[in-house]
């Protein structure tokens, strides 16, 4: 998908709109994900209803609040609106870390015209390669929330074995703030369960034990104060 975009401006939806205009940012920021174009405009009643639930699910798919890494996934608005000015007040709805094309860039049109647009709102999904993994996923991201990534994952080959939803998540709950610390100690109590399955140079698992409480004693205390 990166010669798509080669020689192109794309802009970040945050507040400076700062530019990736590089051959290199643009490679950094395309290369092996899967891009979400999606076509739309605030005139459009259908588009503004769209927005709240592809702002969602963009976020529960890249927001480190609802996963452990963020999806290799690419939200790229391609504005179709009449006006500069609807453009900008259209972008407020969307994700602060989608990208999207200047509303002077006659590229909008082209893409357009490219994928055959012709009913809004409209979500063309492309594979790393640029070809379409699927050419309207409106209804799919309506029905299937987050979970239709995995597909597309599938679909891409794009293999990313860190990345993880939280199979916890709760709407009403959010992260506890100790929740790095109760991980660390799940992880000493997970090591402290093997060494009572094994004996080292004869050394029982009681000694082992108090040996390694002591270590903790005289060592760990000065990590966490």
């Amino acid at each position: 998908m990166v010669d798509l975009f080669l020689g192109k401006v794309l802009v970040k939806n945050n507040k400076d709109k700062d530019e990736l205009d590089t051959e290199r940012e643009i490679i950094l920021r395309l290369q092996n994900r899967i891009l979400m174009l999606f076509f739309g405009s605030g005139e459009c009643e259908k588009c503004q209803e769209f927005a709240p639930t592809l702002k969602d699910f963009f976020k529960k798919l890249t927001d480190e609040f609802y996963v452990e890494r963020s999806a290799q996934l690419v939200l790229l608005y391609i504005s179709l609106d009449s006006s500069e000015e609807q453009q900008e007040k259209f972008l407020k709805e969307l994700p602060k870390r989608c990208l999207f094309l200047a509303y002077e860039d006659p590229y909008r049109q082209e893409l357009s015209v490219m994928f055959e647009v012709q009913d809004l709102p409209r979500v063309v999904v492309l594979r790393p390669d640029c070809s379409v993994l699927t050419p309207d996923a409106v209804e799919e991201i309506c029905k299937l929330g987050p979970d239709c990534y995995r597909n597309w994952q599938e679909g891409a080959e794009l293999i990313d074995r860190n990345f993880m939803m939280n199979e916890e998540f709760d709407e009403g709950k959010m992260r506890s703030m100790t929740d790095p610390i109760r991980r660390i100690k799940y992880k000493v109590e997970d090591k402290k369960k093997k060494k009572k399955k094994k004996k080292k140079d004869g050394v029982s698992v009681e000694e082992e034990e108090d040996d390694e409480d002591g270590e903790e004693d005289g060592n760990g205390g000065g990590g966490w104060g």
